[in-house]
């Protein structure tokens, strides 16, 4: 249960004074939610910027080009003729220094007349200009009267907004939510507070949004720290609660003789790399230990990493158990099965695939088969944790992707068996740092080498004013047999961004090459992109065009080319696993990055790091330095996936002082109790990391 003085924080955003259903679609838009957004929602929607409205000169001494707040006497109202909706409404006032021209346009004359009585006195905000000789400010930001003029903060805070969504009506809702802001417990440890200098929790959410100094709002200031100190401490809390529980004795362990695991490496028409052998003996290892495996297995694209999660599963089969793999596309998991099956049924190991698409008979064929043991492992989506899939003994949890799970779908999937062992797959390799926020502390293996044969990746980029050129290359490539890719950012013409669509692409590329052509995006269905796919890797087709719904899990060894259109949009980590779709057989593979001029610096060190290297663990901490993670397709997220407060860049060291703090807690007060104990599942709750609190006193 929530705890009772947090309540007036989650309440919506609906029972605040002047939000409505129109505003609500709106704040949903904005802080990407389903649902109506709450009150903490809107507080941890912190600003991006300030604006100084400390400037207070005579309107002689105003200066073009800056923001001022001038005090005026309103003169008089000119508002546009009849008829001529696009003339401005103007609004002369003046002060005993001068006159000021006050612009609005397509404004109703009684709304304007209303803000701007005629004869009164105004205290205006906004950024003057010179037009035609004459100063004039176009649409004040703020127009106050003495009584307003108290309120009105000399620094104002500018937040990310949604269209459709005027500041004003952001700015109101936030102070409302800041009224029902309750008195809440201190849970951070006071040498902590000491230490870094935080304030208390209110005090930082009110100076951040309420800034009285330039420098309140910035993410590296000892407010916003403070709030991304409490978010990281929460996640790494539920991290340690989670291990905590995983970590218990396991009792009955499954390491198994290594008959089937030596079949599965006999049929495989290559040797294990180096590091592929030291992951499995760590995982065999693991396995017979008495208390449970929490195994981070992270490699580079192509690393062979399904292969390591197969003998790990071959390992618990050896001694009469179930592995279930989970992956969070229908895609990526299709691609795993793929990859197995054939090894698994040289070495008799029974696998079967279980997403949305498996209905009906077939559906209950499969459950039924799983529980009553014919099944040794089985790959799916979260399909998996559903109640009507019982495993007869699952003894290992393999996730893939897991930073796109939350904690209760981990957890779902190993409550399914009795002290069942947990690996995790990523394929995006992770900064030391970024493995504490999303893993907490895990032990970690990295497949470093690529399997033997791998051809290196020519990676060069073009400008797309040579986009003919581009097309000439790759249909000479297309005639001589080749496979391509052909990735585009949008699956169809957007109003909204300038950015290549890939139904546009394809068909002026089905034009020119005609039924050579193949296209495949996240709108289609699953089993026609599968139909695609399959045309693309038996070679029907040479050229797939296609948005990154192929970023992942997509093995198609003969493909040797790839270009990427608007390549200066995708975030670092995105256009090397697209890159790693090529480069996976015999052949030689050209990846070609196609970027629109003029290019900003961000997006300029990026296409260079990717030309760089192809060493994704270099890529990763470049991205991480780029600040890349989430600017992709203009999107700018230089936060942590998962977290609304917390960056990366800026935070990075309070991950492992919130991390070495959960430890503590863990070790002093393992069931949460007493008054400190509350505070902290409060912090829990405040943050949503409340998903591990039922593990308390759970076995």
């Amino acid at each position: 249960m929530r705890p009772a003085l947090l309540n007036p924080l989650f309440v919506p955003v609906t029972s605040l004074s002047g939000v409505g259903p129109k505003q609500d679609r709106l704040f949903r838009h904005l802080l990407a939610r389903d649902e109506t957004p709450r009150l903490v929602d809107l507080l941890f929607h912190l600003p991006a910027s300030v604006v100084d409205r400390r400037a207070r000169p005579k309107i002689r001494d105003a200066v073009p080009g800056t923001i001022v707040t001038l005090e005026v006497s309103v003169d008089r109202h000119r508002p546009a003729p009849p008829g001529r909706s696009r003339a401005p409404h103007l609004v002369y006032a003046s002060d005993e220094t001068g006159s000021v021209v006050l612009t609005y346009f397509r404004a109703q004359p009684s709304y304007v007349e209303k803000l701007l009585p005629a004869g009164s006195k105004r205290y205006v905000s906004g950024t003057v200009q010179m037009f035609d000789g004459t100063l004039q400010i176009v649409h004040p930001d703020r127009v106050v009267d003495e009584a307003g003029l108290a309120e009105l903060s000399g620094i104002d805070p500018v937040y990310p907004l949604t269209q459709g969504l005027a500041p004003g009506a952001l700015r109101r809702a936030i102070a409302q939510a800041l009224q029902n802001l309750p008195v809440l417990p201190e849970w951070t440890d006071p040498k902590i507070l000491r230490r870094c200098g935080f304030p208390p929790l209110a005090q930082a959410l009110r100076r951040v949004h309420v800034p009285l100094e330039l420098t309140d709002t910035l993410p590296e200031g000892p407010f916003w720290s403070r709030l991304a100190f409490d978010e990281l401490l929460a996640g790494q809390l539920a991290l340690t609660l989670v291990r905590a529980r995983l970590r218990r004795p396991a009792g009955n362990r499954h390491a198994g003789d290594g008959h089937l695991r030596n079949r599965i490496i006999d049929a495989l028409p290559y040797a294990l790399t180096a590091s592929q052998q030291q992951a499995v003996a760590a995982i065999i290892e693991d396995l017979r230990q008495p208390v449970r495996m929490l195994r981070l297995l992270q490699g580079d694209v192509g690393s062979g990493k399904t292969v390591v999660a197969l003998l790990a599963a071959c390992a618990v089969a050896e001694s009469g158990k179930q592995t279930a793999l989970m992956a969070p596309t229908e895609v990526l998991a299709r691609q795993h099965i793929k990859t197995i099956a054939p090894l698994a049924e040289r070495a008799g190991l029974r696998v079967a695939i279980l997403t949305g698409r498996e209905k009906g008979r077939e559906r209950r064929e499969i459950t039924a088969r799983l529980a009553e043991g014919d099944i040794d492992l089985l790959v799916g989506t979260h399909a998996l944790i559903q109640d009507e899939v019982t495993f007869k003994s699952l003894a290992l949890a393999v996730v893939d992707e897991q930073h796109r799970f939350g904690v209760r779908e981990r957890l779902a999937l190993t409550t399914k068996g009795e002290a069942v062992d947990v690996l995790v797959l990523s394929a995006t390799p992770i900064p030391r740092t970024l493995v504490l926020t999303y893993f907490g502390d895990m032990d970690v293996s990295e497949l470093r080498d690529k399997p033997a044969g791998r051809q290196p990746i020519d990676t060069r980029a073009v400008s797309d004013g040579r986009l003919t050129e581009v097309i000439d290359a790759v249909g000479r490539a297309v005639k001589a047999g080749k496979l391509a890719y052909w990735i585009c950012p949008l699956v169809e013409e957007s109003d909204a961004v300038d950015l290549s669509d890939a139904e546009q692409r394809y068909q002026s590329l089905k034009a020119r090459f005609g039924d050579r052509v193949g296209l495949v995006h996240g709108k289609m269905r699953g089993p026609e992109k599968d139909r695609v796919m399959a045309q693309f890797a038996a070679g029907e087709i040479n050229l797939l065009v296609a948005t990154t719904v192929v970023e992942v899990g997509v093995d198609v060894p003969a493909a040797t080319i790839m270009v990427i259109e608007n390549a200066e949009r995708f975030g670092l980590a995105q256009l090397h696993q697209l890159r790693g779709r090529i480069g996976r057989g015999s052949e030689p593979s050209t990846c070609l990055l196609l970027y629109r001029e003029p290019l900003g610096e961000m997006s300029a060190a990026r296409l260079r790091v990717i030309r760089e290297t192809t060493d994704g663990f270099r890529i990763a901490e470049e991205d991480l330095r780029l600040r890349g993670e989430g600017d992709v397709l203009g999107t700018r997220q230089s936060g942590l996936p998962g977290y609304r407060v917390a960056r990366s860049d800026v935070h990075a060291q309070l991950i492992t002082l919130a991390r070495d703090e959960a430890l503590r807690i863990l070790k002093q007060n393992p069931n949460l109790t007493g008054s400190h104990g509350e505070a902290l599942r409060c912090l829990l709750y405040l943050f949503e990391r409340d998903e591990a609190l039922p593990l308390l006193g759970a076995g």
